[in-house]
């Protein structure tokens, strides 16, 4: 099954909702692994070579 491209806008959200204290750590974490998050900084880590 092939993954879908990381969202950065949804990461981005997931993340301003724990610094408002809406979302426990836990339940963000699982949010940035779900939407993309180690792809995105796998990418970014590739392009900089």
């Amino acid at each position: 099954m092939d993954k879908p491209t990381p969202d950065a806008a949804k990461l981005l959200g997931y993340w301003e909702e724990w610094e408002r204290g809406e979302t426990p750590p836990g339940k963000v974490l699982s949010n940035l692994k779900t939407a993309g998050m180690p792809d995105l900084l796998t990418s970014l880590l590739e392009g900089e070579s």
